[in-house]
């Protein structure tokens, strides 16, 4: 856990930084990269981050991305939902072959992803967040749970579409590798991202 602590420390000092010496066209988005292996570490350890910087005088907020996909697929419509709970009912029944287990996991994966960015469903969410965090001082988002749009997006493509919207400190816990100064890949073994425009720490 010392490395985890050194890496969020390393991290904060990063925000701090951040905010004093910022300019217009910075936005303050950090990633704390860590070993996907660690992801139960990182979840035990969020609630004394968190009040460790309440100690500080931050005014912490935490963003479950796990809780938001949920939420999605929770306002979907009922008709919507019995269809994944029939895809879901022929996969086990056809769970006998290995090929047409894949394709009817394969259909319900790429329909809850539709769910997910159709009308940016969940990206809204997020950015209902920082809307409403915009003009608070000592304002920090944590963002948790990244893990959850496995296998359906990636946080990099949520980040590019939200620029500009960052107006507070926002931290991202990010399981994963870091391959370069900008790469990222997310659980260690989707391709290599580049598209970031944040501050990285750890991996």
């Amino acid at each position: 856990m010392s490395s985890l602590n050194t890496d969020f420390n390393e991290l904060m000092e990063r925000v701090r930084v951040g905010r004093e010496f910022g300019h217009a066209s910075f936005e303050p988005i950090f990633y704390l990269i860590f070993d996907p292996q660690k992801i139960l570490k990182i979840k035990r350890q969020l609630p004394a981050w968190a009040a460790k910087l309440r100690n500080e005088g931050w005014d912490v907020h935490i963003f479950s991305m796990a809780k938001a996909v949920q939420e999605v697929f929770d306002e979907m419509p009922a008709f919507i939902k019995k269809t994944w709970e029939k895809q879901d009912s022929a996969a086990l029944e056809n769970r006998d072959s290995a090929e047409n287990l894949g394709l009817q996991w394969q259909k319900t994966n790429k329909s809850l992803a539709e769910a997910l960015t159709k009308k940016n469903a969940l990206q809204n969410k997020l950015e209902a967040k920082l809307s409403d965090l915009e003009g608070k001082p000592n304002s920090i988002l944590l963002v948790s749970d990244i893990e959850a749009l496995h296998p359906y997006l990636r946080i990099g493509s949520m980040e590019s579409q939200l620029q500009g919207k960052f107006h507070v400190p926002t931290i991202f816990f990010y399981p994963g590798m870091r391959t370069g100064k900008t790469q990222l890949k997310f659980l260690g073994f989707y391709p290599e991202d580049g598209n970031y425009r944040s501050v990285h720490v750890g991996g």
